[in-house]
C-alpha cells in the first residue's frame, strides 16, 4: 500500500445489505483505541460522520450485494481502493442474507413487502467477493473488535490478516467449555472457523458458524457426531442455513 507525501493512509467505510453491526463494532473499537484514529485518515464513514470523500486507499465493506445497482457502486469502490477488505458474515459469505438462496425472488419478496413487493429494488443475493476481488475478509455477525484492531495494524504494516485456520471447537477445548453436545445442544464449532474466542459456547450456547466455514471442514463427520450424541441432523441442517446458506450453494455447484 502507498502512501503518498508520507500522508496518513486514507480509509473509507461503505455499507450494502446488512444491519450495520460490523460498522457500530468499528466505532466502539475505535472509542478505546483511539492510536488507530491517529495513525489512519477516515475520509468516508456514514455511521460515524456526514463528510465522505472518493479519494481512499482501504476500502471496508459490510453488507451483501443485492441490487443491481450494488454491483456498479462495488465497482467504483474496488477501481479506487488498493485494498478491500469485507467486514462480517454479510460481506464475506452472505450472512443471513443468503437464508433465502434456493427460494424464489418472487416468492421472498411478496412474504416480507406484500403489495409493494413489485416496487422494491431487490434481487439474488451475492457475497462481495462473487462481484469484485476482495483482499482480505474479517468473517462473524458482528466483528470481533479485537481482531478489527489487529487486522487494521496489519494493513498498516504492509500485512494482510491473518485468520485462524482451525475450528472453534479448539478455542472451546482452551477454555476448558464443556462441549455443548454433551449438554443436549447442536453446535457448528467443529467446522466453523476460530478467532471469537468460542463466544457462543462459553455461554453454553451452540455455535452458528457466522464466521464461515474453517479450511476442510468436514459436513460428514459433523453428522456423525450429531447421531453419536442421540441429535437431529435436521437441527443442523437449520443451523447451516441460517449464516452458511451461500458457502454451501459454492460446495454443492
Amino acid at each position: 500500500m502507498t502512501k503518498g507525501n508520507g500522508a496518513k493512509p486514507r480509509v473509507a467505510f461503505f455499507d450494502f445489505a446488512s444491519c450495520e453491526g460490523c460498522q457500530l463494532t468499528v466505532v466502539d473499537a475505535l472509542q478505546t483505541h483511539v492510536d488507530l484514529l491517529g495513525a489512519v485518515d477516515i475520509v468516508e464513514f456514514r455511521e460515524a460522520m456526514s463528510e465522505h470523500s472518493d479519494d481512499y486507499q482501504i476500502a471496508f465493506i459490510e453488507g451483501s450485494c443485492t441490487r443491481a445497482r450494488d454491483e456498479e457502486r462495488l465497482k467504483g469502490i474496488r477501481e479506487r481502493a488498493q485494498l478491500v477488505v469485507t467486514l462480517g458474515a454479510c460481506a464475506h459469505i452472505g450472512g443471513v442474507n443468503a437464508g433465502r438462496l434456493g427460494q424464489s425472488l418472487e416468492a421472498v419478496s411478496g412474504y416480507v413487502y406484500g403489495g409493494e413487493a413489485a416496487s422494491i429494488d431487490t434481487g439474488p443475493v451475492r457475497r462481495i467477493g462473487d462481484v469484485i476481488p476482495v483482499d482480505a475478509f474479517l468473517p462473524g455477525c458482528p466483528i470481533d473488535r479485537e481482531e478489527f484492531v489487529r487486522s487494521v495494524k496489519a494493513l498498516l504494516q504492509g500485512r494482510l490478516p491473518l485468520l485462524p485456520e482451525y475450528p472453534v471447537c479448539a478455542e472451546c477445548k482452551l477454555r476448558e467449555n464443556p462441549c455443548v453436545y454433551s449438554l443436549g445442544a447442536t453446535c457448528l464449532g467443529p467446522v466453523t472457523r476460530a478467532g471469537c474466542g468460542a463466544v457462543c459456547p462459553t455461554y453454553r450456547t451452540g455455535c452458528e458458524g457466522c464466521r464461515g466455514l474453517a479450511p476442510g471442514a468436514n459436513l460428514t463427520s459433523l453428522r456423525a457426531v450429531l447421531t453419536e450424541h442421540g441429535l437431529e441432523s435436521r437441527a443442523a441442517d437449520d443451523s447451516l442455513r441460517l449464516f452458511l446458506s451461500a458457502e454451501l450453494a459454492g460446495r454443492e455447484a
